[in-house]
């Protein structure tokens, strides 16, 4: 900016403020989540409780996106509970970044994979005194299965995991 003062150019500073313009539609949702959940314990689904923490935080899908190092859509498909396997390093960034525990932000299955399927069922096993045809016969698989799901050759489906090992595991 300038003007003209006894026939001299006098320039005034121009300040930049930099601000975050959010969406009147993002202001409605934030308003929805906190006025539907009154603290973080009230949440019963993961996705729900992500959507609360970023509001929390102030923060626009694209921006925790960033900050985790994923694309906008892996986010939202993070935060709509539309993987079955979440990358560790990820979940931890988000974990970190929402000051929660991992185990807050994935279900018994993603939690179970999370933690290691091989360590989680070799730990059960042993801590059992079971050998792997045992706990073959006592989860209706065959031993063949239990040292490649130990030995992490092969991923348990989310199907047999729920038959086989998640009232066992817990």
């Amino acid at each position: 900016m300038y003007r003209y003062e006894d026939g001299n150019v006098r320039y005034a500073p121009l300040y930049i403020t930099k601000f975050r313009l959010i969406a009147p539609r993002k202001i409605m949702e934030s308003q929805r989540i906190n006025q539907q959940f009154s603290c973080y314990e009230d949440i019963e689904t993961i996705p729900d409780r992500m959507r609360w923490c970023r509001h929390q935080k102030g923060l626009m899908q694209i921006e925790v996106a960033d900050l985790i190092g994923v694309s906008r859509k892996s986010y939202i498909n993070i935060e709509n509970g539309n993987l079955i396997r979440y990358e560790k390093k990820i979940v931890d960034k988000l974990a970190e970044l929402y000051q929660i525990p991992v185990k807050d932000l994935l279900d018994d299955y993603s939690y179970f994979l999370y933690c290691g399927q091989g360590k989680v069922l070799r730990g059960y096993r042993e801590k059992n005194n079971l050998e792997r045809n045992e706990l073959a016969d006592m989860v209706g698989a065959r031993t063949h299965h239990i040292t490649m799901w130990e030995e992490e050759e092969i991923e348990i489906s989310k199907k047999v995991w729920e038959r086989c090992f998640k009232d066992i595991l817990k």
